[in-house]
């Protein structure tokens, strides 16, 4: 909450614009730019399904991240269990793991949610899923859909502050409020239904994820930063 450390700084950079203006706020008065971040440049290869004794036919959700309460893996877990057939792979670890495990018990869906634990290259489990889910009830960006649209694989997620900025809902993703466990479900199951809607949103998600957040075009910004091209 104090910029004390930047006052010798020309020019702040920040990847979302909310880190913007929480800058102008705090009184920066120096120029301040967003550039984004682009995901690893990692070629996705789906996990298979059957070292997580996930059936091949199932359909399967995929959420990912750190097991705490703001990101919203409860809501998750309840919309999964409104859908019969849906399987939920969480990649990640947290203090939160032991309560998911209890509260997939008292929902009834244990026998179809495997934990895969903290992973150096998530992006392989995302690309196994018919479906990535980002929960979250507050997101600075939500790195967590690039690396789904890279992956191929169509994205719900909240209208927490960071996917409201770059996220088209029903364009590259399907957009549903936080916490609303109706919502996220009735999503899972369009996509589960309308596989060339998942298929729209896939090929927008590369689209935008080409156009706006490869690593050529974040280099390009910073090089049109340092070479004094770019205004705010």
């Amino acid at each position: 909450n104090s910029l004390k450390h930047y006052q010798n700084n020309d020019c702040m950079v920040a990847n979302v614009p909310g880190i913007a203006e929480k800058c102008r706020a705090l009184g920066w008065q120096k120029p301040v730019h967003v550039i984004s971040n682009f995901p690893r440049e990692v070629a996705p290869v789906p996990v298979s399904r059957a070292a997580f004794d996930t059936p091949e036919d199932a359909f399967l959700v995929v959420g990912s991240g750190r097991f705490v309460g703001r990101k919203g893996f409860d809501v998750l877990l309840r919309a999964v269990a409104q859908i019969p057939d849906a399987w939920l792979w969480l990649v990640g670890e947290g203090k939160e793991k032991e309560n998911l495990k209890d509260l997939a018990r008292d929902l009834g869906i244990s026998d179809r949610l495997r934990f895969a634990g903290w992973v150096d290259e998530p992006i392989h489990y995302v690309a196994a899923g018919d479906a990535y889910v980002m929960a979250s009830r507050h997101e600075p960006l939500a790195n967590v859909i690039l690396e789904s649209w890279q992956a191929g694989t169509p994205v719900v997620t909240t209208l927490a502050e960071g996917p409201s900025w770059f996220v088209e809902d029903g364009h590259d993703a399907l957009m549903v409020d936080i916490d609303d466990v109706a919502a996220m479900a009735a999503a899972l199951t369009r996509l589960r239904n309308d596989r060339a809607l998942a298929a729209l949103l896939v090929a927008a998600g590369h689209d935008k994820l080409k156009a706006r957040f490869s690593k050529r075009v974040v280099v390009d910004r910073y090089l049109d930063l340092f070479h004094g091209r770019l205004s705010e």
